[in-house]
């Protein structure tokens, strides 16, 4: 701490000479996103085992040291996280009581210039859904990632033209857009045709082809209306992958931002556009319907998932997690 102390003395002090020297007033340097010191015993011992999802649950503020992501999606955290304002010209933030409207500074400007371009794609305005906790980490309940400030439910349900209430953030519904039950014996997984429009396809092509997006999970059923909407540039489609859920909303996941080296990418998307046989074997019956046991057969053990603790976490999400 005392070293930390020092160098942001020398920083500021090196601010000011320069400025002196130079006669204007000169932006600080930005540190380094690993630039604290990582303090191994920041917690007591006991804590290293306990679930991490309620220690950083219970957390709620960000930790104030320089932004940066640390471990990967669905095991880390975040220090530095900004968090995304509730209102703007065209957005809203949903279900504010669970205080996940955090993340790192690059999501939060990517949101913002999404929701910017949305009229123009005939979608009135974004509603936000969950991002991450003031320090990330896993979270008490729902997402398995959302963990290092980087990803972000985007609503399929556009902006009304009214500001939200309180009450209505956290009653009003978010609309799915299945046409049916998908895991029903030779069911239709597509949309429905009196939901699904263009303006969603528009909205999440525009998400998918920002060069700052790693993936973009969907429905197999909007998957697949939108390898049916898009007949010119099929790229972006490389970017969204059909994925379990994700029939109310779309699943934006950024990739971890330049020199944050502690931060892990997702492996890159297959090649391809992903309308083919992969998306065949997610609209067959195959992964909706559970197979009937033979005679005999036994259940299978169903086993519980296991619980991240603190030590299965970076070693600095201690820091991140100690901060005041």
């Amino acid at each position: 701490m005392r070293a930390r102390r020092l160098i942001t003395v020398f920083t500021i002090g090196l601010g000011v000479a320069l400025a002196a020297t130079s006669g204007h007033a000169m932006p600080f340097p930005k540190a380094k996103p690993e630039s604290f010191e990582v303090n191994t015993t920041a917690v007591p011992s006991v804590a290293l085992t306990e679930p991490a999802k309620q220690l950083f649950g219970a957390k709620a503020t960000p930790a104030q040291l320089p932004p940066a992501s640390y471990g990967s999606y669905s095991k880390g955290c975040i220090a530095g996280a900004e968090a995304m304002p509730i209102n703007g010209p065209t957005w809203q933030v949903m279900r504010l009581s669970r205080n996940r409207n955090w993340g790192h500074p690059n999501l939060i400007t990517y949101l913002k210039d999404l929701a910017k371009d949305a009229p123009d794609l005939g979608w009135n305005g974004l509603l936000v859904g969950d991002l991450a906790q003031p320090r990330g980490g896993p979270m008490r309940s729902g997402h398995a990632s959302h963990q290092i400030g980087l990803d972000a439910d985007i609503w399929l349900r556009p902006m009304p033209n009214k500001r939200y209430s309180n009450w209505e953030r956290e009653n009003v519904s978010a609309i799915s857009m299945l046409k049916g039950n998908m895991e029903l014996p030779g069911a239709d997984r597509s949309v429905h045709p009196d939901r699904w429009t263009d303006a969603h396809a528009r909205l999440i092509r525009r998400a998918a082809q920002d060069p700052r997006v790693a993936r973009i999970f969907v429905s197999p059923a909007i998957k697949k209306a939108l390898c049916e909407f898009e007949t010119e540039d099929r790229s972006w489609l490389r970017t969204v992958r059909a994925w379990w859920g994700h029939h109310y909303h779309f699943h934006v996941r950024l990739k971890c931002p330049e020199g944050n080296t502690a931060c892990t990418n997702q492996a890159a998307p297959p090649r391809g556009d992903g309308c083919g046989a992969e998306l065949a074997w997610w609209l067959s019956d195959e992964p909706w319907v559970p197979k009937k046991p033979q005679p005999g057969e036994p259940p299978k053990p169903v086993k519980p998932k296991p619980q991240l603790t603190l030590q299965d976490l970076p070693a600095a999400c201690r820091t991140v997690l100690a901060q005041p």
